[in-house]
């Protein structure tokens, strides 16, 4: 994935088992004026040989979850040596934070630079927003009066529930279509036999002609890469990993949209966007099977409600936007400055 996706870097390579003699071999042969860790990425060798050389490390998108949280705390006083050699930390939230101070860190290393996965995305703009300008979306001409709803990630035991949900939206409206992004591509096959099953007239994407509204109730997207996109059609959206008990799946793409959004009880994994989001009524989260149900009917016949969420949800994104630029400054404040001789070393990859 760091081959196809970075174009502009000097080498990829797997990182170092966290054993001393392989960390201070790796850390002659790259030299690195600056180590970035992302979230809770700590590994205790590496930080102090780096400490040792006068390497400046950063932990970037920091977190401390409410489930790592209490194991970090039974060895308080191991994980304070470790935070020691860390030179500065940006966390995600002020929940965060807190816990990282309470575990040891120096309060004066921790900043609050917000979440990076608000800037990983690109709004639309005002103008295109929720028309559908992208390729994919020519598979998915849609009338503007047909209600969709998006299954995005979902998990085992996701999808019935989701379609027990949308047999009763198509009880009072007959056209609607129901999208269904598995999480795992095995599950293409076994998700379309789950609609089929179920009386859904059922077509993967992959099937669908292009320029043309789907015939279908079901379409399986057995694609990689543009459930993204597809939230732009959704009337509502179901973020999936939630119901089932798997951490729970990013919610800013189709809050990116405009759209209403509903998750499950267990989103651990996104724990602070998910509490931001129910506190500021930009989306609703259930408890169970029926609830779903219920939610997603409530929206699909409620305009003024969907109206509500998404444009809260929406909101939300803009307003957080703008760690990246918080973590570059604090960066910077760690690198040399300019001038000060500075190169970028000649790299061979040693096997």
């Amino acid at each position: 994935m760091a081959r196809r996706s970075l174009s502009d870097v000097d080498a990829v390579f797997y990182f170092p088992f966290d054993w001393t003699f392989i960390v201070r071999r790796t850390l002659k042969l790259v030299r690195p004026r600056l180590f970035v860790m992302m979230e809770t990425e700590i590994w205790p060798n590496l930080l102090h040989a780096c400490r040792a050389r006068g390497v400046k490390t950063v932990v970037i998108n920091g977190r401390i979850s409410s489930r790592s949280y209490p194991r970090y705390r039974i060895i308080r006083p191991f994980f304070r040596r470790v935070l020691a050699d860390v030179d500065r930390f940006c966390m995600q939230s002020d929940e965060s934070a807190r816990r990282l101070v309470d575990l040891g860190a120096d309060s004066a290393r921790v900043t609050v630079t917000g979440s990076l996965k608000f800037d990983a995305l690109d709004l639309p703009a005002a103008a295109s927003h929720g028309r559908p300008r992208d390729r994919v979306l020519r598979f998915f001409r849609l009338s503007p009066s047909r209600t969709v709803l998006v299954a995005g990630s979902t998990m085992k035991g996701e999808e019935a529930a989701v379609l027990r949900a949308f047999a009763r939206i198509k009880e009072t409206q007959p056209s609607a279509l129901a999208v269904l992004a598995p999480r795992q591509p095995e599950r293409f096959g076994e998700v379309e036999r789950l609609a089929r099953e179920a009386g859904f007239v059922t077509v993967r994407r992959s099937e669908l002609p292009i320029d043309a509204e789907p015939r279908a109730d079901v379409v399986v997207l057995d694609s990689i890469g543009e459930l993204a996109q597809i939230y732009q059609v959704a009337t509502a959206v179901f973020v999936g990993g939630s119901l089932a008990d798997h951490g729970g799946h990013n919610i800013l793409e189709p809050a990116m949209y405009g759209k209403p959004i509903v998750f499950g009880p267990h989103m651990q994994n996104f724990k602070e966007i998910a509490d931001t989001f129910r506190t500021h009524d930009a989306a609703v989260q259930v408890a169970s099977e029926r609830e779903l149900a219920d939610a997603l009917f409530s929206l699909v016949t409620d305009p003024v409600r969907r109206a509500s969420l998404g444009a809260a949800a929406r909101a939300l994104v803009e307003a957080n936007r703008g760690a990246k630029t918080k973590t570059l400054a604090v960066i910077g404040e760690l690198l040399p400055a300019s001038g000060a001789g500075a190169v970028v070393r000649p790299f061979r990859l040693v096997h």
